[in-house]
């Protein structure tokens, strides 16, 4: 990316993502660090809310063309163009990349963050439980690997940024089939990112721990929750969250759009924990 005085400036994580002032607004002469996505063209798995969507808005902000894609997008209207898609149905992924891909000289960024969490001890899943969360947290990824990594080597760069978990480090009581399906994941995008480095093509994963987002509250019982989890559950071997807060998407966002720069551009096959500390570094 060529440097500019476009400046993506980094808002406060506590502000919720709106559109309207868009998360993370690019500002001409603002004072900042450096991110200008203007003209590059990036894909959003699970961009419908979350994570994906406040990273999507980022993308925006910093002046990339998004699209995003999920299977609803429940919001009034979104500032990218939205493809709503089963990221799990590899004919219909193939169908549309290879369309979007037919009209566009390259793809600059692909961020997988579609995912799904289906509780339960392991005696106790149900077997469509375990291959759901496998066929969408892991599928999905592999089916927009297949059908964008010819594209990647050919324009010999790019780069792409995976949404694992804190899972994926630490075992979590009831989450066999989320934390595996991440560890999965974590070795599929690092594979991945080996066979693409020869082109040029930067392949890196985030793996945000408890987020304040839709998924992190059904998981939320009681007035209280959200402090309880950062003091930490004993009974439940896990630890509190060091630095005394849960993160929001904004925080993940951030890291996404700092992997997918020219800032980190000798960064590639890294897993970056965003979790407040809560594993020790596991």
């Amino acid at each position: 990316m060529a440097q500019s005085t476009w400046r993506y400036r980094f808002r406060d994580a506590r502000e919720k993502p709106d559109h309207r002032c868009l998360v993370g607004a690019a500002e001409p002469g603002a004072a900042g660090m450096t991110l200008d996505f203007r003209g590059k063209n990036v894909w959003v798995t699970g961009a419908g809310k979350g994570i994906g969507y406040t990273t999507a808005l980022a993308f925006v902000a910093a002046g990339a063309k998004v699209t995003g894609f999920d299977l609803a997008f429940p919001l009034a209207d979104y500032p990218f163009a939205c493809e709503t898609l089963d990221v799990a149905d590899a004919a219909a992924v193939a169908d549309v990349c290879q369309r979007l891909l037919t009209n566009s000289a390259r793809l600059d960024v692909l961020v997988n963050a579609a995912g799904i969490l289906r509780m339960g001890a392991t005696d106790e899943l149900s077997p469509d439980d375990w291959q759901q969360t496998f066929a969408v947290n892991v599928g999905g990824a592999f089916n927009f690997f297949q059908q964008t990594m010819a594209q990647f080597r050919a324009q010999k760069g790019g780069a792409i940024v995976t949404v694992a978990s804190d899972a994926a480090h630490t075992p979590r009581l009831g989450m066999s089939a989320y934390g595996a399906s991440k560890a999965a994941l974590k070795s599929l995008a690092l594979t991945v990112g080996l066979e693409l480095a020869s082109s040029g093509v930067r392949a890196n994963l985030v793996s945000p721990g408890s987020t304040d987002t839709d998924m992190q509250r059904t998981l939320w019982k009681s007035d209280d929750a959200e402090q309880q989890r950062i003091r930490g559950f004993a009974g439940q071997f896990k630890l509190g969250i060091p630095l005394g807060k849960i993160a929001q998407p904004q925080d993940v966002a951030n890291t996404i759009l700092f992997l997918a720069s020219d800032l980190a551009s000798h960064i590639t096959l890294q897993d970056i924990v965003i979790d407040g500390g809560s594993t020790l570094g596991a």
